[in-house]
């Protein structure tokens, strides 16, 4: 058995939401890392479509307090938490009322993008990193899914490179077809990802394309491995300048995914952590 810890960020993960194609395709994962040993966590924003009554969310006051700082402004980060009980498997909620009370994911009643989905995006990258610290939980390997997830490894590669808790972690970045057409205020944008000893030049990717597509450039860019969850020609495009010795199709079987963990730990660490 293996004791490697597996963290996944993701927009969504069912039976809680699967409205990007994202849910479903990410929730056998975790569980089945689970069933085979590995440590794992799961963190997702707490959109206002899902149910809080329904699938019994609730805060987690230790863990809620924390303001995460989006431009000139201080955004209170609240978490909250469920469980998936068939599976035993726990869900940390990324939640602020400004950002993700509203009933729509990223478009208003008349299908117009909302201007801030830039900022739910950061907002949610900082706080999923955020949460970690607080659990004083190291993971070996931190696995992020869609553009909304785009963030984490720029982080991860320069505000948090030097935090113990995240020093020896590998990052790989799934990326989905299912990108919309919004573009940001560049103007703003850098701005709104500063984050203590945030290392500018790695946004590069977003802030010339300052769109979805750019947030899954960035984190693409920045992983160690990349996964296309759809074979599409619009996924090549947004993937365009990656690497394709690091870029592979997605594999759902579970043994391929458990075992690419351990090779991928294997490789860039020396030494896969077993017991």
């Amino acid at each position: 058995m293996s004791n490697l810890r597996v963290l996944y960020i993701a927009s969504e993960i069912t039976p809680f939401l699967d409205m990007c194609g994202v849910g479903e395709h990410l929730r056998p994962l975790p569980e089945g890392m689970q069933n085979k040993g590995l440590e794992i966590r799961i963190i997702v924003p707490r959109f206002g479509v899902i149910n809080e009554r329904k699938n019994r969310l609730h805060e987690v006051v230790r863990l809620s307090g924390i303001n995460i700082s989006i431009g000139e402004e201080e955004k209170p980060l609240i978490i909250k938490v469920a469980s998936i009980p068939q599976a035993k498997m726990q869900v940390y909620f990324i939640d602020n009322e400004d950002y993700y009370q509203r009933k729509r994911l990223f478009t208003d009643d008349a299908e117009q993008p909302f201007e801030d989905n830039d900022e739910r995006a950061i907002f949610f990258c900082k706080g999923a990193l955020e949460t970690v610290k607080k659990l004083g939980w190291s993971p070996d390997i931190v696995h992020c899914h869609d553009w909304f997830a785009g963030a984490v490894p720029m982080y991860l590669r320069s505000s948090y490179k030097n935090h113990p808790i995240f020093k020896e972690t590998k990052i790989i970045y799934t990326a989905y077809d299912n990108l919309f057409a919004q573009t940001f205020d560049k103007t703003t944008l850098l701005d709104k990802l500063a984050w203590d000893d945030l290392d500018q030049n790695l946004a590069e990717p977003l802030i010339a394309n300052p769109t979805p597509a750019g947030f899954v450039g960035v984190g693409a860019s920045l992983a160690d491995f990349v996964v296309k969850a759809q074979p599409s020609q619009d996924l090549d495009n947004a993937l365009q300048s990656i690497a394709q010795d690091k870029v592979l199709s997605a594999n759902s079987e579970e043994e391929s995914i458990c075992d690419f963990y351990h090779q991928l730990y294997q490789e860039l660490v020396g030494e896969a952590k077993m017991v």
